[in-house]
């Protein structure tokens, strides 16, 4: 047929269609494809090593593995800390959790703080957080919570949880849930996103789980698949927190192991029930999935399949290194391996590129992995800095709130008892004048080759260690006297990295 024979509107009509779908191909053939959806997940204290594609010997985690072959497997990814409620900040703000003082478990972040929530909303982004929150109290009235940082629906806990968890919907009195924790929010999730797409809208969630935190619980199909440590580990204890009690008791280690690793096995299935939902709804190709640990494997736990040194509240790599593996089907046709240094702050600056949205004025310490995600980048521009402020020699109970204390009080129960009841009240202190004798504390800074490791509090005679963390993973050797120079150049860009963090915390960034 020739186009004689079409009518002149109809002609008209293909010509606009074809060259919509040429200039769609040249945007997808430069990478400006539309924005996509987001999903970060994290767990809770899981260690890089508690993963079947990381060499574990007992832990079955078939999905991450499965994510691990298909996608973009990271295996030199960070935690921002080594414990949880900074890391989360840090993944929240794009940058280290001491500029706004969330220096350990319990301190929240400040209101002021712009999160990629906030940012996304911006771009029309219809936002929701599930599980774990821990960076203030999820209530209503809280000026940290998942609202007030910018997401339009949380269902959520202001600490870890259990089976059958105790969550609060949008800042309501919280609720009891029947079930499995880390299946109830993924199915939240999938709620939200299907509202979501109802409305043509890009989502962005985040599920944080409360697994595999102790105290640890599961299901009995999943306690059945690891019967068999039992016996393995019977002659080692372990203290940990009671389900029963909520207080220190003294259990066999083989128990303790078979609990957790059930969590964790749950928690994988979780991800495979949401990942099976994007593909059935039509939404894997254009969803960027992505998950992580939020700091390293506990001392109750890390007796197992360790190969690197350290654990949990550690700045050795067993302490900060964590498990992650991201899918994106539209755009990482094939599976990849990548040993670019990554963290949790980088988290921001990577969503803001791909969604096209300017970044937060104010210094982030994160980076845009986009060039990584894409194959292009093979080392880290800047290097990662980490630093446990050592706030018991700066604060007491005379400094002065930076948020009102009513309001920090958390609302949602666990299984833990602290300061004698069972749910969690945050703290922020005001920061007002750099004080130089304030640097110390564990912290670490981490280039494509060497990680400086400086802790007063070491065993160390000197309190310093240098690493070649390309040939000596396992920090086994130290070549501070070896590479003098090495140490000296990077001390200083530590110093000068902490005096800039200082100035945040006074609040100079708001």
């Amino acid at each position: 047929m020739t186009t004689k024979n079409i009518p002149v509107n109809l002609l008209f009509i293909l010509l606009v269609v074809l060259s919509f779908s040429c200039s769609q191909k040249a945007d997808n053939s430069t990478g400006k494809e539309a924005p996509p959806n987001f999903i970060l997940l994290m767990g809770d204290d899981h260690g890089w090593d508690e993963v079947g594609y990381n060499g574990h010997p007992h832990i079955k985690t078939p999905v991450l593995d499965e994510m691990s072959t298909e996608g973009l497997r990271f295996d030199r990814f960070y935690s921002g800390h080594p414990s949880c409620s900074p890391t989360r900040g840090s993944f929240m703000t794009g940058r280290h959790p001491n500029r706004y003082g969330t220096f350990s478990p319990n301190w929240s972040i400040r209101p002021e703080e712009i999160s990629i929530a906030h940012i996304l909303g911006e771009a029309g982004y219809a936002s929701a957080h599930y599980g774990k929150w821990h960076i203030g109290p999820v209530k209503r009235d809280s000026p940290t919570s998942p609202g007030a940082m910018g997401f339009d629906e949380w269902l959520s806990h202001d600490n870890f949880f259990e089976m059958n968890p105790v969550l609060s919907r949008n800042g309501e009195d919280p609720q009891e849930f029947k079930g499995e924790g880390s299946a109830i929010i993924i199915d939240e999730a999938i709620s939200f996103i299907e509202k979501s797409t109802e409305n043509n809208q890009l989502f962005f969630v985040v599920v944080w789980y409360g697994s595999p935190h102790e105290p640890y619980s599961g299901l009995a199909e999943d306690l059945s698949i690891y019967d068999d440590i039992v016996q393995q580990y019977e002659d080692q204890t372990v203290k940990l927190t009671s389900n029963e009690t909520g207080k220190r008791v003294e259990r066999p280690l083989g128990e303790v192991l078979r609990e957790r690793y059930a969590e964790i096995t749950a928690m994988d299935r979780s991800i495979g029930t949401l990942r099976n939902y994007l593909k059935n709804a039509g939404l894997r190709d254009n969803t960027l999935l992505w998950y992580c640990g939020d700091n390293g494997t506990p001392a109750s736990a890390a007796r197992t399949g360790m190969t690197l040194r350290g654990q949990k509240a550690t700045m050795y790599e067993g302490g900060i290194r964590v498990p992650a593996a991201l899918e994106w089907p539209g755009r990482i046709k094939a599976a990849k391996v990548t040993n670019v240094n990554s963290v949790t702050s980088d988290f921001l600056p990577t969503l803001c590129e791909l969604a096209g949205a300017p970044y937060p004025n104010r210094p982030l310490d994160g980076i845009s992995l986009v060039a990584t995600i894409d194959g292009d980048q093979q080392v880290r521009d800047k290097p990662i800095f980490f630093w446990s402020f050592e706030t018991g020699k700066v604060f007491d109970e005379s400094s002065q709130p930076y948020i009102d204390p009513i309001s920090q009080e958390g609302t949602t129960p666990l299984a833990k008892i602290m300061a004698g009841k069972y749910t969690r009240s945050f703290k922020n202190y005001k920061y007002p004048e750099i004080d130089m004798s304030h640097i110390g504390g564990a912290r670490v800074m981490l280039d494509n080759q060497y990680k400086l490791v400086l802790d007063e509090n070491s065993e160390t005679k000197t309190g310093v260690e240098l690493f070649d963390i390309i040939n000596d993973s396992a920090e086994s050797k130290n070549l501070m006297e070896q590479r003098p120079e090495v140490v000296s150049t990077m001390q200083k860009q530590l110093l000068d990295w902490q005096k800039e963090v200082l100035t945040s915390l006074t609040g100079a960034d708001y």
